[in-house]
This record gives C-alpha cells, sequence and structure tokens, in this order.
C-alpha cells in the first residue's frame, strides 16, 4: 500500500497530481496549521507578460493560527470574477478552452465557505480530465494524532501503508528512521518537470496544472508521467 499525505492547494501544479497518481491512497493534509503565503489559495498561470498570480482571498485577521480546515473563503470580495476573466483572456485561444473553461467556471461560481472545499473540487476535476483515479482521503477523517513525523507515520498505519511516498522539501525534517523501524519504506519525489507546447513564448515551468490541460488535456497523463520520479530514502 502507498500512500501520499499533501496540503491542498489552488490549482496546483503538476507535481502534485504526480504525487497523487504514484499512490493507491492519496491523503489530503488538512488539518495542519495554515501558511499564510503558501500555495493553498494561490497559483500562476501564464500570459503574454510572463505568469501572474491567482489568488483565492481568505479570512486572516485575528486567526494566524488556524488549521487548513478551518479556513475560510472571503466571499465579500470578487475574486471569483476575477479569476474568471483572467483564465478566459489568456487562454482562450487554446485547443481545450472551449471543452474545459465551462467546467472550470462552473465549479467557480459554486458558493462555499471553506477553502478546503474548493481546492478539494478543482483538483478532483483535474483528476478526471487527466485521467487520474487514485481515491482521495482526508486527514481530518482519520482520527490520528502527534507532530511532524509521527503524525505522518500515524497516518500511514490507519491505511496499513508500508511506502510513504514525499514531496523533496521533506527531506530537511523528516525521521526516516523512524519510518523504517515501523516496517515502511519512505520515496521522495524528483519530478522532473515536462516541457510542452504552451501560448505566449518561450516554455515556463511550475505553472498551474490548468496550463497543461488547456493546451494538451488528452495527453496530459502521458505529459505527466514523463517527468515521473522517486527515490528511496536512505538513513544517513
Amino acid at each position: 500500500m502507498r500512500i501520499a499525505v499533501l496540503q491542498p492547494g489552488y490549482l496546483p501544479w503538476l507535481g502534485y497530481f504526480d504525487q497523487e497518481m504514484s499512490v493507491d491512497t492519496f491523503v489530503v493534509y488538512d488539518d495542519v496549521q495554515y501558511d499564510r503565503r503558501g500555495w493553498r489559495n494561490r497559483n500562476r498561470i501564464k500570459t503574454p507578460d510572463g505568469p501572474v498570480w491567482l489568488t483565492v482571498p481568505v479570512e486572516q485577521k485575528g486567526k494566524y493560527d488556524q488549521l487548513i480546515r478551518d479556513v475560510k473563503i472571503d466571499n465579500d470580495r470578487p475574486w471569483r470574477k476575477k479569476h474568471l476573466g483572467t483564465v478566459s483572456a489568456f487562454y482562450k485561444k487554446a485547443p481545450y478552452y472551449n471543452r474545459l473553461y465551462p467546467e472550470f467556471e462552473e465549479i467557480i461560481l459554486k458558493e462555499r465557505e471553506y477553502l478546503w472545499e474548493l481546492d478539494t473540487d478543482l483538483a478532483q476535476w483535474m483528476n478526471r480530465v487527466i485521467g487520474i483515479e487514485t481515491p482521495v482521503k482526508l486527514a481530518s477523517e482519520l482520527d490520528v494524532t502527534g507532530q511532524k513525523s509521527e503524525r505522518l507515520l500515524q497516518i500511514c498505519r490507519a491505511l496499513d501503508a508500508d511506502e510513504y511516498y514525499s514531496g523533496a522539501a521533506a527531506r530537511h525534517y523528516m525521521d526516516i528512521a523512524m519510518f523504517n523501524d515501523a516496517g515502511i519504506d519512505v520515496y521522495f519525489q524528483e519530478f522532473v518537470h515536462p516541457v510542452y507546447p504552451q501560448l505566449h513564448g518561450d516554455f515556463v515551468s511550475h505553472m498551474s496544472a490548468l496550463d497543461l490541460l488547456m493546451i494538451a488535456a488528452p495527453e496530459a497523463k502521458k505529459i505527466l508521467e514523463s517527468g515521473t520520479k522517486w527515490v528511496r530514502a536512505s538513513v544517513e
């Protein structure tokens, strides 16, 4: 049983879907502290003037320690109109715009209170377009305790996992020996970002995966698989 645990993101990049595609169960890490300048509520798309941010406004005043699961969208601000207008303006000439934009618009326009719901709905839609069928669970539903590596280990145990797939940044803080002692092998992602045809000039990597889908939806999974690379961790 292979699992990955990753915080939700708004219109995630390709590496997010590489993790999801590479495991048997994907866990959305929704019950850890919200990072105010992370990727939970924003991502980038490509324009003729370079990458631009799409940011979902959230309620933060006096809520600096809130969990991702508790973050509310600031729906008093007209973010939906801005995001839809920006995507339409810069992808209307993309080959799969006419197919995908109405579905994207429907998801964006749906009223939601919580950010994690929006992130999850968009990611699941993108999964369907790519062709990823990995089951998704919420960490908050697993009733685990602990901090950092111990908490991740408890998630693995709750799902009877014997392989844990992690983003590369975790190399700096994960207790690999703890996992190995529990009979769980750890693999780190070394995703090689694919290069594919883009609109608006030279290729720019690490955009939202929406960029690839608008341009090459039927080939998206094959393109994504071309960058997949995982390395088994060893205890130093």
